[in-house]
């Protein structure tokens, strides 16, 4: 179930963080999101709570229904490092979108500053007195990455029994997108000698895997 949950989730989120108008799909996926955190947490208590699990479905259907996209370049990026990850692997599709996320949006923060800082207060509460923009950000994305952990989604690719022999083959398999605020190069996903870039993050060796040595 929580693997569904999340896939939900990131089909608004990938569609959220794109362009820098006052749209109105905005506030629809902020109600949206705000829906399915509380709806998620009854359910995961509590299975068989119908009311719960019948808003998740609802959420559901609006999230990929077309109309949250109207007005909107979206992202994708995050199902495509996903689908690259169960290509190699055969995980659950919901637990590899999970694995990428947060990684990829703190990697992608900085260029959108903006929707990250209104999606961590109109979305997660965070209070914004005294903080600067960053981190504000910042504070969004960890309330995200611990609600994601209070679900137990799988956070690191590692778990998904992805090999460092397995990196390089899904960065080549990743599709590129060009809808979010950040158009990643394949060297800044791999941060390997093999394919060198001077400034690439290390997203998928640093991030993605934290516990390996580089």
């Amino acid at each position: 179930m929580v693997a569904g949950i999340y896939d939900i989730m990131n089909h608004i989120t990938e569609q959220y963080f794109s362009g820098e108008d006052d749209n109105t799909s905005d506030y629809l996926m902020e109600g949206l999101l705000r829906s399915l955190i509380h709806s998620s947490r009854i359910a995961v208590k509590n299975p068989t709570d119908y009311e719960a699990r019948s808003n998740i479905m609802w959420i559901a259907t609006w999230a990929l229904n077309t109309l949250m996209a109207k007005g909107k370049s979206t992202d994708w990026m995050v199902h495509m490092l996903g689908q690259a990850v169960a290509a190699h692997t055969d995980a659950t599709h919901g637990m590899t979108l999970a694995a990428v996320s947060m990684a990829y949006y703190r990697f992608i923060c900085p260029f959108g500053l903006a929707k990250f800082k209104r999606f961590a207060m109109n979305v997660w509460d965070v209070d914004p007195e005294g903080k600067s923009d960053e981190q504000i950000a910042a504070e969004g994305l960890k309330k995200m990455e611990s609600y994601m952990e209070e679900l137990g989604l799988t956070m690191h690719l590692k778990e998904l029994g992805v090999t460092e022999e397995m990196l390089l083959g899904i960065v080549e398999s990743t599709l590129i997108m060009d809808g979010g605020y950040k158009v990643p190069d394949k060297r800044q996903l791999a941060g390997s000698r093999q394919i060198p870039s001077k400034d690439a993050p290390l997203l998928v060796r640093r991030r993605m895997w934290p516990a390996m040595k580089t």
